[in-house]
């Protein structure tokens, strides 16, 4: 077993030198060619030096091997020249182009060795690159198991207190059925905290939508009539009587998220407009309001998580700062997009784009 392991290895190594030897076999010729052949003049002698080039593009010896085979290319090739000089078979200018050559090779060869380097540090920048992308998604992924884990685990024992406080509101009275509402209030809205971290970290995932055509009509009347109760001046402009490839509960929830927000802008005597327009291959769903507005050094950030911008009219305590990056979620998972002109004093209006069926 150990002589067949000794074979085999000898045969790897025999297979990886023939280059190294067929080239040692080409330029012994090439000697016996200069030294036997005089009238040739420089023939052998460039062929040597471009042999030696060749085989050095393609092998790349370490440093060390490169110099001692230059210089022995050097003594060999430049003492059968200085042979021919003493016989007078060659004129003496001959013998200069030896040291030539050999520094032409030598510069190469230090081209291709600082070469060499600088991709070998540019593979390594790239592999710490990799690494740290990749411990950067490793904890992104983490972060992203956290909120689910953590929004599933919030929501039964929401659900459970807040059903209890709606129960204690009902049979209770006076004070204490205030304080139940209060407590009602605020864990409704850990609820829906728990449900917008819940989306937002499923927002990644292959299964976030669910694609179907959907009416653009249906989408626009069914989030009026959820939100249409609220006292405002409602208004639909025009609707475009197409459909639209996404998810129906996805892009419910973006418009949930947008009538909120322009609920949370405007008083009672504002109006709030819904509509829906073609534009180019997709459709433009838009919500308008002629509330306060926002300034137009927010505008670069309401779309980031939990950014917040005041004052919120129709709320005290404003909101959690997840609807807008809901919308823009929901709008990539579409291949669309989310846009938002604004004017302080004058209102807002947000546009969602998503690709028509």
């Amino acid at each position: 077993m150990r002589s067949v392991r000794v074979g085999a290895h000898t045969l790897r190594v025999s297979r990886s030198a023939w280059p190294d030897i067929a080239w040692a076999v080409f330029v012994g010729l090439n000697l016996a060619a200069m030294r036997l052949l005089p009238s040739w003049q420089t023939v052998p002698f460039l062929a040597i030096w471009v042999s030696l080039t060749v085989i050095y593009g393609f092998r790349l010896w370490r440093l060390q091997p490169t110099i001692l085979t230059m210089a022995a290319v050097t003594l060999a090739t430049g003492g059968i020249i200085l042979v021919q000089v003493v016989e007078g078979q060659q004129d003496a200018d001959y013998l200069a182009e030896v040291p030539l050559i050999a520094l032409m090779f030598l510069v190469m060869v230090w081209h291709g060795r600082r070469r060499l380097s600088a991709m070998q540090d540019r593979l390594s920048a790239l592999e710490e690159l990799q690494r740290i992308s990749q411990e950067n998604l490793r904890l992104l992924e983490q972060q992203r198991q956290f909120l689910q884990d953590a929004s599933h685990e919030l929501g039964t024992p929401i659900t459970v207190a807040l059903g209890h406080a709606e129960l204690i509101e009902r049979e209770a009275t006076d004070q204490v059925a205030a304080d139940a509402r209060v407590v009602a209030g605020e864990l409704a809205r850990l609820r829906t905290l728990a449900h917008r971290l819940l989306l937002l970290a499923s927002a990644g995932s292959p299964d976030f939508l669910a694609l179907a055509a959907v009416p653009v009509d249906a989408l626009l009347l069914d989030a009026l009539s959820r939100w249409g109760h609220t006292q405002r001046r409602w208004r639909l402009g025009e609707i475009a009587e197409t459909t639209v490839l996404g998810d129906r509960d996805r892009l419910a929830a973006a418009l949930d998220a947008l009538l909120e927000n322009a609920i949370a802008y405007t008083g009672t005597n504002d109006r709030i407009e819904l509509s829906a327009r073609m534009d180019g291959e997709g459709v433009v769903f838009a919500v308008a309001d002629t509330g306060c507005g926002i300034p137009e050094s927010d505008l670069e950030r309401i779309f980031g998580r939990f950014a917040r911008v005041s004052p919120h009219r129709g709320r005290a305590g404003g909101g959690f700062g997840l609807g807008l990056p809901i919308v823009q979620a929901i709008a990539e998972a579409h291949h669309g997009s989310v846009r938002v002109r604004s004017t302080v004093g004058e209102g807002s209006t947000f546009e969602l784009q998503v690709p028509a069926a």
